[in-house]
């Protein structure tokens, strides 16, 4: 489980710290995001303390039209011992009575130039971001014409191989052997290669190559979205594959299915064509074009004109 404290938000967006310096270390353990507005009113009843706190003009505008007793009173319990901290956008004055509460509670308060709506949307990303469901595969990825392609197959099958002639032909290898996934979204994938072994690929008879070193930068990515899964495995003869691209395969990785190609291997084939043509299809289906639809269509016309024509014979 990642664990984010108040004092990563500090480092990643370069937070001013006004007060509570002694809660820096408090951990956030949601992304949601708290703008405590009716709260202001007085009304505690519901009040999300173990969120971040967000206040903008509006919330500051109807704290300064508070007394002060009602203001203390606000700020007291704004400040819990769970609060992991409390930020104020727009680079506005911060009120004394607030200031003196985070520094007697520990809750960290924070103090952005930005509007607050871009605040609360990159805030919001950065913790989805840290908290979204994580997994790890055993496979390599790749950048292939803008789509992201998740190869995976048994040790030894020839991934790695694979993957180095796509960087040669100008692609950009995102992870070897394996891939850390994270899925930011609903439906969407991220994946990118441990720290340990980011740019490196694991040939067998050379050992690990440095690809960055080796063809540039441009021949790595960071991360990358996966769109497309396809599956080395070794030519079975007894296998009846699939000829025409009618059936459509998927994978589910967390809580999303990843369209899926079975490729056989066998010596002479060109795996890294294959792959790479494999991609270009991919993005064609994306576009609207099915050449194995297409072909299916020919098919069937071809098929009714020849019985058409045999049926005007017999009449």
């Amino acid at each position: 489980m990642v664990k984010v404290r108040t004092q990563d938000l500090l480092d990643q967006f370069k937070l001013e710290l006004v007060a509570g310096k002694d809660g820096v270390h408090r951990e956030i353990f949601t992304s949601d995001i708290s703008r405590p507005g009716i709260e202001m009113t007085g009304y505690f009843k519901y009040y999300p303390k173990d969120r971040l706190q967000l206040l903008g003009k509006t919330e500051l505008s109807y704290y300064h039209d508070l007394t002060t007793t009602e203001r203390k009173d606000r700020a007291v319990n704004l400040c819990t011992d769970i609060t992991p901290g409390i930020v104020i956008t727009r680079g506005m004055d911060i009120p004394e009575e607030l200031i003196e509460a985070c520094n007697q509670s520990g809750v960290p308060l924070m103090r952005s130039p930005y509007k607050t709506t871009r605040v609360v949307s990159r805030l919001t990303n950065y913790l989805e971001a840290k908290f979204a469901p994580f997994t790890a595969m055993h496979g390599v990825l790749v950048d292939i014409y803008g789509v992201g392609v998740l190869i995976t197959g048994q040790s030894g099958v020839g991934k790695s191989e694979t993957a180095l002639e796509l960087v040669k032909r100008g692609h950009r290898l995102v992870a070897d052997d394996s891939v850390e996934i994270r899925q930011e979204d609903y439906d969407r994938l991220i994946g990118n290669a441990p720290p340990l072994i980011e740019h490196l690929l694991e040939i067998r008879g050379l050992g690990i190559i440095n690809v960055m070193t080796l063809f540039g930068a441009g021949s790595v990515r960071s991360f990358k979205r996966i769109t497309l899964i396809i599956n080395l495995e070794a030519w079975d003869q007894k296998k009846q594959y699939d000829r025409l691209g009618l059936e459509e395969e998927t994978m589910k990785i967390i809580d999303v299915d990843i369209p899926k190609v079975i490729v056989p291997v066998r010596p002479g084939r060109n795996l890294a064509v294959i792959i790479e043509v494999a991609a270009m299809n991919f993005r064609l289906k994306r576009m609207g074009v099915n050449a194995a639809e297409e072909f299916s269509e020919r098919l069937t016309t071809m098929i009714e004109k020849e019985k058409s024509s045999l049926d005007s014979e017999f009449d």
